[in-house]
């Protein structure tokens, strides 16, 4: 390392380059800025990225200094500049592609010249004096990309699901006080988009509110793989320049740094070359996709019009929705989280497509696999946020026009077809379709039910379970 007042110059494998003193970062990160100038997704905007990171190089030196491998003052100094990157601090210097070639070399060398450049400061060295604490020798020791990275990953989206979960229900409850302030809202439910019987508007929101919980256990089933790591692998599984025990001194560190309840994979060899977790989450996140496109659409079919669509709801309106039709409000925040689930729906495609490429003991495409499920995860977030507060928790009832529609249904003949009969139901249901009456008012011109008794049936507390109602009628 040669320096000046204003840059110094480190060396690798490639050769000589000059950097800037003001940067924590060297020589082999410097040259994963320059080759994989491929995307916007820099590791500095995934913070709980950066903390594993510092969690999984703090572990290891535990590890190492228990180990003898590492003295005092580089462990305590080694241990200071993560917890320091823990607090937030020095972000700005992890400013590589998050879609890299070489399996997160890149990254993990960004953690280990970025860790012991700060070491260094802290023991009274320069940047770039390695002799005395080296991004290799000393904060890499005992570790391979192969199996710091992946566990860094790991810890990441752990700790990225223990905020999804969260802000995931806080959208559920949301969906569930619309589904306690509508129960008693009666309006026609619709299969295949058709007319089928009625129910209550809170039955509507109530189901939005039930299938996303139900999303919470596989993810949770999904993430608890994430506990399982790879550390003392190295290279491929079989440990080589590691010492006897640091495997498990290690993953005892992990787990008391974390809280968590690390483990260490049954076999390293495998496990390194494995990224099924990550394909395993990416699939659970597609799940919820999947139901929060069908929620959102159907929000949007609810709340169309205001005079020629359905206009049984009312979303919040939050901007102008043309440049040309004065007046026209569209539903923008139903729309944009529709697209986060195209966007999270297709990452899991390519970490399925990724996972698959494998080869031998080492699969080589798990950066890709990382930025898709930490860019899923955040858009998911980002969107149960902004679906709650700027939609879900100020949408309004339509009351009078749904009953309405009940009334002139012809569907709402099923659900007097257990009082009045099949015989009597179709007889009703044909006249309305040739008379355009409503069902409603037919039953009464007919003297078939009193006004008192088809209330009655049509009540919302009759139409949210099975009821039996002893109710007589007239024959047509």
């Amino acid at each position: 390392m040669k320096e000046t007042n204003n840059f110094r110059v480190e060396s690798d494998l490639i050769g000589s380059r000059e950097l800037s003193n003001d940067v924590l970062y060297g020589v082999q990160t410097l040259r994963g800025i320059e080759n994989f100038e491929i995307s916007k997704f820099r590791l500095s905007e995934y913070p709980l990225f950066i903390h594993a990171l510092a969690i999984t190089k703090m572990a290891a030196a535990r590890a190492n200094h228990e180990l003898g491998l590492i003295s005092d003052t580089l462990f305590d100094a080694i241990t200071q500049a993560c917890n320091e990157i823990l607090e937030g601090r020095f972000h700005d210097q992890f400013p590589v592609d998050m879609i890299q070639g070489g399996a997160g070399t890149t990254t993990n060398m960004n953690a280990n010249e970025v860790i012991a450049n700060r070491a260094l400061e802290i023991m009274g060295h320069q940047r770039g004096e390695y002799t005395y604490c080296s991004p290799n020798d000393h904060v890499n020791c005992s570790q391979s990309t192969n199996d710091a990275y992946p566990t860094a990953i790991h810890l990441g989206m752990y700790a990225t699901h223990l905020r999804l979960v969260p802000a995931l229900q806080e959208l559920i409850e949301a969906f569930r006080r619309k589904s306690r302030e509508f129960a008693h809202i009666v309006k026609m439910g619709r299969t295949q988009l058709e007319d089928a019987v009625p129910m209550t508007l809170g039955q509507t929101f109530g189901g939005f509110a039930s299938i996303l919980n139900d999303e919470i256990k596989h993810l949770d089933e999904a993430a608890a793989d994430f506990l399982t790591v790879n550390m003392g692998a190295t290279a491929i599984g079989t440990g080589i320049c590691a010492v006897p025990g640091y495997a498990e001194k290690c993953v005892a560190a992990l787990g008391d740094i974390t809280g968590w309840n690390i483990r260490l994979a049954d076999d390293l060899v495998g496990a390194t070359s494995d990224t099924s977790c990550l394909v395993g989450y990416a699939s659970a996140l597609k799940r919820l996709a999947v139901k929060m496109n069908k929620i959102c659409n159907d929000l949007r079919l609810l709340a169309s019009g205001p005079r020629c669509g359905l206009g049984e709801i009312n979303l919040p309106a939050m901007q102008p929705g043309s440049s040309i039709m004065p007046g026209k409000v569209n539903p923008v925040i139903p729309e944009v989280m529709n697209q986060i689930c195209y966007k999270v729906i297709g990452n899991e495609l390519c970490v399925t497509m990724a996972g698959e490429a494998a080869q031998m003991e080492l699969n080589a495409m798990e950066p890709v696999m990382a930025q898709c499920c930490f860019e899923s995860a955040d858009l998911m977030m980002n969107g149960f946020r902004t679906l709650r507060t700027l939609c879900v928790e100020g949408i309004t009832a339509n009351e009078a026009h749904c009953l309405e529609e009940v009334h002139h249904s012809i569907g709402v003949v099923t659900a007097l077809n257990p009082v009045i009969g099949y015989k009597n139901s179709t007889k009703i249901a044909k006249e309305a379709m040739e008379t355009g009456k409503s069902v409603y008012q037919l039953v009464l011109d007919h003297g078939v039910l009193t006004k008192e008794e088809l209330d009655r049936i049509l009540s919302p507390e009759n139409m949210i379970h099975p009821v039996k109602l002893n109710i007589s009628h007239k024959e047509l």
